[in-house]
């Protein structure tokens, strides 16, 4: 996976604006932020919820780690090299999911399981 396919796919989500924050790359939903780009490390940043993480970071220890500052409160640090589009699309529609206003979650249909 490369960071011009996460960004596609982040901006693909309904809501979605990008904006930077912290000098990268930042997608929001209302202004909830669901996912952070760090383009040069080749890796994303996911707001999931601490059980979505531990079932990830369970299935796919490579790809998928709790987020250093944050990572308790559900901030998952994605591995682009070690994760297929599938798997990451899923995982970044669940953190959308997660931000998202309820009314506009069934406006989008759910991707397959990874």
């Amino acid at each position: 996976m490369d960071t011009q396919t996460v960004r596609a796919m982040a901006l693909d989500m309904p809501g979605t604006a990008e904006k930077g924050q912290f000098g990268r790359p930042s997608f929001s939903v209302k202004k909830k932020t669901y996912l952070n780009l760090w383009t040069e490390e080749q890796r994303a940043v996911l707001k999931l919820t601490p059980a979505q993480q531990a079932a990830f970071c369970e299935a796919s220890p490579d790809a998928f780690s709790p987020s250093h500052k944050l990572g308790q409160h559900g901030w998952t640090s994605v591995e682009l090299a070690h994760t297929n589009e599938r798997l990451f699309r899923y995982a970044v529609d669940l953190a959308w999911r997660n931000v998202a206003p309820k009314w506009l979650v069934p406006t989008r249909q759910a991707p397959v399981k990874g």
